[in-house]
């Protein structure tokens, strides 16, 4: 092997994760050599233009109470082009008995801090409702034990909550199953709330309260007004061409004899002192397995599930009015194939010009990934005629965009907290070795970003 510069750094994964890793060893003029199989950089992150819309094959925004997204933005000069959701347009339906039924206000994802609201939705039955009244009385547990969402949930608000609030709104965000995924590493604050106060109503309430009037509430999602493939786009023309980039497979990873690190990809060896994974865990994984098997299965154990985005676009002047709001969530329940879908002209009014209307649906997740191995034309028959179900008219399309992402969403099931204290306790052995992405500490670009960058500070620190 020929020699290598002692300082380079490789980083297997070229989507938001790596190109932010990358971004920063250039930032702090270390050299790096990305190595990622596909012919596009960006990942799950890919933007498309058509007819003016702006569509996202994959994430269309993050949230703003996370910076770390924003503050990227900012630092590459395009802060003018953040753009922030329509909050107070913001409704949210989920579909009730084959109708779509208004979210009622004054709930904090599936916590009730309004009264009023709430005793009047037909979303959820009397007996709901004064459970949701009597959680306040719910005491601190005696002892900390790790559950599921749903059994959590189901703990302070009862099943109808679980089947009609969190199995929905975290499919729409993990396209995972309540019933499985863990609540400490998925819903952290509110098993914080609960040791403190108990009753999970009486600790979002005492949080407002303390922070009533010291800062505007800011809007829940941002994003870019050209869409989030400005911003990979900006972090591949930044690392270019200070960092080195391979477009072949990472077929196998080794530690060498003096301690330093090397990828094959494309049959070739490349060496250098620290190795980043920015791949999805399983992936990691595999190219571990020679290293050390511990830390391999580990990686391989952590679960993914599989998802698709339909984008629907109609000229406005086919279609009747949407119902006023960001879109609706379908439950587990009431499920066919549909489990989401956002109106992108109302989320974000710049992304769609006024002569045109565009659909965002959102199907498989776990236990629904079936549908991914569905024909494009038996796919949008079905969301056609669940559309039709639920708004009333049926319409074919000017556009459509199907998009396939398997394997690409982590799942942080029971077990996940005590899986990466066992992963990081080894990587400890390993100098040299970074895991980055969503697999870890968060799902969301934020936090893409975050381990990312700092997977490459701790690199160049070395």
């Amino acid at each position: 092997m020929a020699q290598e510069p002692q300082s380079r750094t490789l980083i297997v994964g070229g989507g938001i994760t790596g190109l932010s890793a990358a971004y920063e060893l250039v930032r702090l003029g270390r050299p790096a050599v990305l190595i990622e199989q596909q012919a596009q950089l960006g990942g799950v992150i890919q933007t498309e233009t058509v007819d003016g819309c702006v569509l996202e094959q994959g994430p269309d925004s993050f949230l703003t109470a996370k910076p770390a997204a924003a503050e990227l933005i900012r630092e590459l000069g395009l802060g003018g082009e953040i753009i922030a959701s329509n909050d107070h347009g913001r409704v949210t339906y989920v579909v009730r008995k084959g109708r779509l039924v208004p979210l009622p206000d004054g709930l904090m994802m599936m916590v009730p801090t309004r009264i009023m609201p709430v005793a009047a939705s037909p979303l959820l039955g009397w007996a709901t409702k004064a459970r949701m009244g009597l959680e306040y009385f719910h005491k601190p547990p005696d002892a900390h034990r790790e559950r599921s969402v749903g059994e959590f949930i189901r703990q302070h608000y009862g099943s109808e909550t679980v089947d009609y609030l969190a199995e929905p709104l975290l499919s729409g965000v993990y396209g995972g199953d309540v019933e499985r995924l863990s609540v400490d590493s998925v819903l952290t604050r509110f098993v914080e709330i609960e040791a403190k106060y108990g009753s999970l109503t009486k600790g979002v309430l005492a949080a407002r309260k303390a922070a009533a009037g010291r800062e505007k509430a800011a809007p829940l999602f941002q994003t870019m007004k050209g869409g989030l493939a400005q911003l990979t786009a900006e972090l591949e023309r930044r690392i270019t061409p200070a960092c080195q980039v391979v477009r072949h497979r990472a077929e196998a990873a080794e530690r060498t004899s003096d301690g330093r690190w090397r990828v094959r990809a494309g049959g070739e060896w490349i060496g250098g002192a620290d190795l980043i994974f920015a791949c999805p865990a399983y992936a990691a994984g595999a190219l571990l397995n020679t290293v050390n098997s511990q830390i391999a299965a580990l990686l391989s154990g952590i679960e993914y599930s599989s998802s698709m985005t339909v984008a629907l676009v109609y000229r406005q002047d086919r279609i009747p009015a949407l119902p006023p709001g960001f879109g609706f969530l379908v439950p587990a329940r009431e499920r066919g194939v549909l489990v989401a879908c956002t109106f992108t002209g109302a989320k974000f009014p710049h992304r769609v010009p006024d002569t045109h209307a565009v659909l965002r649906c959102f199907l498989g997740g776990a236990g629904n990934e079936a549908v991914l191995d569905s024909s494009d034309g038996d796919i949008l028959s079905s969301v056609l005629d669940e559309l039709h179900a639920l708004l009333g008219w049926r319409v074919e399309p000017d556009r459509t965009r199907i998009t396939r992402w398997r394997r690409a969403m982590a799942q942080y099931t029971v077990g996940h907290e005590t899986r990466m204290r066992l992963i990081d306790d080894i990587r400890s052995t390993l100098p040299g070795l970074h895991l980055a992405g969503n697999a870890y500490s968060g799902i969301g670009i934020p936090d893409c970003i975050r381990t990312g960058r700092a997977a490459a500070r701790a690199a160049a620190a070395r």
